[in-house]
């Protein structure tokens, strides 16, 4: 076998693979609660038609694209909270503050879907 189709079957796979991570950090989120205040994709709608309590995670990846220790920073955001007074997001999400998630998620769990958010393709 040469080296080119080694490199298709490759190239061809990746899509896959990116569904399965997809699947896998969906899994995750769900389970540690996240999705109960955020979206992957930004536009949907939270309780009562208002603004998601939490901005989308693609909107948080386009916000931090290219920022130095961004995955350091919101990895302790999620395991300790966020300040109501330093909120970003006014206007686009509902919720003020991001509460501690040490008791739903583990910080190399949430360190992976951090990195996982970080990695999605930002908004052009």
């Amino acid at each position: 076998m040469t080296k080119t189709p080694l490199l298709l079957l490759a190239l061809a796979a990746a899509p896959v693979l990116a569904a399965g991570a997809d699947d896998t950090m969906t899994a995750l989120a769900r389970n540690a609660g996240c999705l109960t205040c955020h979206q992957v994709e930004p536009g949907g709608k939270g309780p009562d038609g208002l603004p998601p309590i939490g901005p989308a995670w693609r909107d948080v990846a386009t916000r931090y694209k290219g920022v130095k220790g961004a995955d350091a920073q919101l990895t302790a955001t999620v395991m300790k909270g966020s300040n109501p007074y330093d909120s970003h997001w006014k206007g686009r999400a509902s919720g003020l503050a991001m509460p501690p998630n040490a008791v739903a998620i583990k910080e190399a769990d949430a360190k992976k879907l951090i990195g996982w958010i970080l990695a999605l393709d930002v908004k052009k």
